[in-house]
């Protein structure tokens, strides 16, 4: 007899549903224990025919986690003296972490700068290093392994690179760790006569897209290379996406706090559906760098409408045009999404299939839950005690939203 079947038979549809709830609430709050939840790196790599500049940069967060001795002072602050105080220390764990191969020959790197920087609302240590130069024919690959054996971190490695005016984008998460990149001359319609300001260009892909025949060149083809980009260009930012929204744990808890209240089928539609469009908006016009707002006023906004929509579960008797405030919240919760994009410097050429399929990975992980939570909210709106739920729930999510309110306004 398992514990479960020990309470009477009119109390375990209740005993299920706040098991179901609590479990709920502990999926959208991000764990405090070893690793944090999301860790976040940029590599910009930028090829001329002198040399090859890499600018990497990751969460201090990350980096204490990594190596702890760094944090002299024991503040949780990387600062310009521990910097230059712990400079080996520092070049060794990047170095260590990273490799730039051209093929299967591994290639120095020169650290030329040691840094913080700012990105939105975190702090990142930026390292520039320098390689060698590559030329054309040659093979560019670079491995990251940072958290590769960490399964609690969801780490993630966006990189951006250039060549010659042409550029490429890639992410690295998961087992996925290997970018590698072809070097290839331009090519030129027959007659035409290469300028001085056109140089090589690029076939970029990760390590499992470069088959037998990728780089071979094409007699009169285009003045512009084909880029291959298979799975890295769209897939990857798609699972960027479901990766972004599955560790946004206040986009999560503002999506439970929507659904908790009893409403019709066409009202549940009515949310989703505006929420996707409202925050659809933003996330375009944002990493287009068109609309933007301060980040702190962006996240705070997104803790507050987790405080609101809880507080109306609590004290509106009647719940009938959810779907515009939704989509006014929805709105700032888009600005919150295009952060991590953002920060990429993705081309404009480049931007509709990473936005779109960014966007589709998001839309993917919110409609998965929502189909899950629906059935066990309508087996709980026929509980009699149903209300009482609802009411403790949201007070439970308010004091989550406003501890988030409070960190966000005055940390």
């Amino acid at each position: 007899m398992t514990l479960f079947n020990k309470f009477r038979p009119e109390v375990r549809p209740l005993t299920l549903v706040l098991l179901i709830f609590g479990l709920a609430i502990y999926l959208t709050y991000p764990p405090t224990v070893s690793a944090h939840a999301y860790s976040a790196s940029y590599t910009k790599i930028t090829m001329d025919k002198k040399q090859t500049k890499v600018v990497f940069s990751i969460d201090t967060l990350s980096v204490l986690e990594m190596a702890p001795k760094i944090d002299v002072n024991k503040n949780f602050i990387i600062e310009k003296s521990e910097i230059k105080k712990e400079e080996h220390r520092i070049e060794e764990l990047i170095t260590e972490g990273l490799s730039l191969d051209n093929g299967h020959t591994e290639l120095g790197a020169t650290v030329e700068k040691i840094e913080i920087v700012k990105k939105e609302t975190k702090e990142f240590l930026s390292v520039t290093m320098i390689f060698p130069a590559f030329s054309p024919g040659d093979t560019l690959v670079f491995n990251d392994g940072f958290y590769f054996h960490d399964t609690g971190t969801n780490y993630v490695n966006l990189i951006s690179s250039s060549y010659m005016g042409e550029t490429s984008e890639a992410v690295l998460q998961g087992k996925e760790r290997t970018w590698t990149m072809l070097v290839t001359e331009p090519q030129y319609e027959q007659g035409q006569e290469p300028s001085s300001e056109q140089g090589a260009g690029t076939d970029a892909g990760t390590d499992k897209e470069q088959g037998a025949g990728a780089g071979k060149e094409q007699p009169n083809a285009a003045a512009k290379p084909v880029e291959k980009s298979g799975t890295s260009s769209w897939f990857s930012f798609f699972k960027l996406g479901t990766l972004h929204i599955l560790t946004g744990y206040d986009h999560l808890l503002f999506l439970f706090a929507l659904l908790l209240r009893k409403q019709t089928f066409k009202q549940y539609a009515a949310i989703v559906t505006s929420f996707t469009i409202a925050h659809s908006i933003t996330l375009s016009l944002a990493v287009l760098g068109l609309f933007t707002l301060p980040s702190r006023f962006v996240e705070a906004t997104i803790a507050f409408s987790i405080c609101y929509v809880a507080l109306e579960n609590i004290f509106r008797k009647e719940i009938r045009h959810r779907w515009s405030i939704t989509f006014l919240f929805g709105l700032i919760h888009g600005l919150g999404f295009a952060s991590i994009l953002r920060e990429m410097e993705i081309p404009k050429s480049h931007l509709a299939v990473a936005l779109i399929n960014f966007n589709l990975g998001i839309e993917s992980v919110q409609l998965l839950i929502v189909l899950l939570l629906l059935p066990l909210l309508t087996m709980m709106f026929k509980l009699k005690n149903s209300r009482k739920i609802v009411t403790y729930g949201s007070f439970v999510i308010v004091a989550l939203g406003a501890i988030w309110l409070v960190e966000r306004i005055f940390f």
